[in-house]
């Protein structure tokens, strides 16, 4: 897996140098910092390699829409050369228990199966604004860690738990318009596609800043996530909902 990522993040990194020349970055400094709730609903499933069938979050798991947390930190330039950057951490826990039977990693689960899961994703994005004013325009490259953790038992005593920890470069790119001033209307979308495998996140939202250096934000995102034996795991999994968030800008 680590010389497909290589490769991977030598081809992005190859692009974003080719674009920097013809870039352009903010006109003063800026900083921001910022979070708030995602309310998402889950779908998909998942399985091992060798298991017979995949396991159905909702069905079978017993998934349902959960507020998830977000938060994040933009620092923003006018040094031409360097790009501006963006932190971006997002927590998604999804947890729950019943009576449908169904196997996984070789483990038949029967009779009262619980289960808990934690989707992590840190992502570090580097960033040019091609245009910045009435419309915008920002290209970039993301830098995604990702970590999974689960546990999976039943009151039969059995047990599975593990975890997943993989860094993936993504591309990254913003479009938004200002109808009026201190108002933007945004979609930014990362994404990555390797070998069968492939993570797509994107969001839709309007930001007002106020001249108290307060700012709202509110939109919807939906998160994919689609692995072909990805640390001996084929999954299918999808979250998508509506989010509300504040943030101070400098």
């Amino acid at each position: 897996m680590e010389k497909k990522y290589t490769t991977k993040l030598k081809q992005l990194a190859l692009v974003s140098a080719l674009i920097t020349p013809f870039s352009a970055n903010a006109d003063f400094l800026s900083f921001a910092i910022g979070g708030g709730g995602w309310n998402a609903s889950p779908t998909g499933n998942f399985q091992k390699t060798t298991d017979p069938a995949a396991v159905d979050v909702k069905e079978q798991l017993f998934w349902e829409e959960e507020t998830n947390t977000y938060i994040y930190a933009t620092l923003e330039h006018p040094v031409p050369i360097l790009p501006n950057v963006r932190l971006i951490s997002t927590t998604i826990d999804q947890s729950g228990n019943g009576d449908v039977p169904f196997e996984f990693d070789g483990v038949p689960y029967s009779g009262n199966i619980s289960n808990d899961f934690s989707i992590e994703t840190l992502d570090l994005i580097a960033y040019y604004e091609v245009l910045d004013n009435v419309v915008s325009i920002d290209i970039g490259l993301n830098i995604r860690n990702l970590k999974v953790d689960y546990n999976i038992s039943d009151d039969n005593g059995n047990a599975t738990s593990d975890s997943v920890d993989e860094t993936v470069p993504m591309l990254y790119a913003l479009v938004g318009g200002s109808p009026i001033p201190d108002l933007i209307i945004s979609g930014e979308m990362s994404y990555v596609s390797y070998d069968g495998s492939s993570i797509s996140d994107f969001t839709a939202k309007i930001a007002y800043t106020t001249s108290y250096f307060v700012g709202v934000e509110a939109g919807y995102r939906a998160l994919s996530f689609e692995f072909d034996d990805v640390s001996d795991t084929n999954a299918k999994l999808d979250f998508d909902g509506l989010f509300v968030g504040a943030y101070l800008k400098f």
